[in-house]
């Protein structure tokens, strides 16, 4: 098959329904002439009653309508809604009829031609046109796939504040419409930052509009800047042709920068100025670019750390540390492990286009039971993998490493199952336990510890001191 773009404009009328609408009987008759040649079927009319009958008996693909007619304007036709959504239609207008052909836009038209016009311009706009149309309606398509995966997400039990946390966010855009505060997602690598950026874009005021990803960790320094701003011609070696950046690209929607921790210093700096004044500045160009774009950023490090590092500036983080969601490791969930991979087998059996299978026992105790490092996606890449390789229809049984570091007995309050063992419980020693944990999975940052924790700096130290 021919790719569209390699045709000649004038097939796309071959064996379609044109309606012509043109009082000037000698032009409307060449018009008919010409796109006959062209192999369209064409209706010609001379007034708005004759256009109106043909209207409602033949279902038209393209319409190419005269603005004056002896019985009123041809934009009546698209007030009265006569014309379905479906028909291409192009207005000619003579000089100085471009407020006219404007209001006609606003009614649905997809464009307008001043007369005189060359004939051979008619079939390269319903070109465009229809081109056009095909891509809002991709894009259309795409923005609804992801909405419908992104309200598939799992807020139940111990997710159910993360989804609050993503209502507020919204709540909050919804009353501001323009100018949306800079958001920070803050969560370990697989935990689904990405998607939860998504789901705010999806739900909020502006849906409708680009979101554009970059992962900055996967763009190298030398190029971020280009990527992020856009450059002009002959701005650095390789830059042969202008180009606009990310920024631009999603004006009047979202940016979501991952792995922003990743930005040299400089970008920090020239991002930090964008967010600040909402204007930028192509690479090597001088003119200032307005934009209303709404920064999403993620980080799977701890910004604060990085701060006291000098790799991060301070003012960046304090700017996009507006609106923040903290997403908590999956390894913290309990019980509600096993309830989530319930709910994402239930759409990994629909793309298999199998019946949702059950898990074995021993392997949902090991869901509880391992750590989890990769975190969410690393649960989905396990569900699928035991679904790819399950031969027969016994539950699933999974192949993961356990982490002998969380092996779990029913006297481990750790354990959802867990019962006050007989003997009694150390509460002490549980506490001590817990501190340890958080020192742990903070790699020995007493202050992240803490945080972690909910509890002030000197109260692990104490504890610590306590039990030497």
């Amino acid at each position: 098959m021919v790719s569209q773009s390699f045709l000649e404009p004038s097939s796309i009328l071959k064996g379609k329904e044109l309606l012509l609408l043109e009082d000037d009987s000698f032009l409307g008759k060449r018009l008919a002439a010409k796109f006959e040649q062209f192999e369209a079927d064409v209706t010609l009319c001379e007034s708005l009653e004759e256009a109106r009958n043909s209207l409602r008996s033949i279902t038209f693909d393209f319409a190419l309508f005269d603005l004056n007619l002896p019985d009123g304007e041809s934009l009546e036709l698209l007030k009265e809604d006569l014309v379905p959504a479906n028909t291409l239609v192009i207005l000619m207008t003579a000089e100085g009829g471009i407020s006219s052909a404007v209001e006609a836009m606003r009614l649905g038209a997809a464009d307008y031609l001043s007369k005189p016009f060359d004939v051979d311009e008619i079939p390269i706009l319903f070109l465009k046109a229809d081109k056009q149309r095909k891509s809002k309606r991709l894009a259309q398509h795409g923005s609804e796939q992801r909405k419908q995966k992104s309200s598939n997400l799992f807020f139940e039990g111990a997710f159910e504040d993360d989804f609050k946390q993503l209502n507020k966010i919204t709540e909050v855009d919804h009353r501001l419409q323009a100018n949306l505060p800079p958001l920070l997602i803050d969560g370990p690598t697989g935990s689904g930052k990405s998607t939860y950026a998504r789901w705010v874009h999806d739900h909020g005021p502006r849906q409708e509009a680009a979101f554009v990803a970059v992962n900055c960790s996967a763009i190298p320094n030398t190029l971020i800047e280009s990527e992020l701003f856009g450059h002009e011609k002959g701005a650095f070696t390789d830059a042969k042709n202008a180009r606009i950046g990310l920024f631009e690209a999603a004006d009047h929607g979202t940016l979501f920068l991952d792995e922003i921790a990743s930005l040299s210093p400089e970008a920090q700096a020239k991002l930090l100025l964008a967010i600040e004044s909402g204007i930028i500045r192509r690479i090597g160009g001088t003119n200032e670019i307005k934009v209303d774009v709404r920064i999403i950023a993620a980080a799977n490090q701890d910004l604060s750390k990085l701060i006291q590092d000098g790799v991060f500036r301070e003012d960046l983080f304090h700017r996009l540390d507006l609106l923040r969601i903290k997403i908590r490791p999956l390894s913290s969930r309990g019980k509600d492990i096993s309830s989530l991979a319930k709910h994402l087998l239930h759409f990994l059996a629909k793309k298999y286009k199998i019946n949702q299978p059950t898990i074995d026992p021993g392997s949902e105790s090991a869901l509880l039971e391992y750590s989890w490092p990769g975190n969410t996606r690393e649960l989905l890449h396990e569900l699928e993998r035991a679904i790819v390789m399950n031969e027969s229809k016994h539950p699933l049984q999974f192949n993961f490493k356990r982490d002998s570091t969380r092996e779990l007995n029913n006297h481990d309050w750790l354990n959802p199952f867990f019962h006050f063992p007989e003997e009694g419980f150390d509460l002490e020693i549980e506490i001590l336990r817990l501190i340890e944990m958080a020192i742990l999975q903070s790699r020995g940052n007493i202050s992240e510890a803490a945080r972690v924790l909910g509890v002030p700096r000197d109260y692990i130290r104490y504890r610590l001191k306590k039990n030497q």
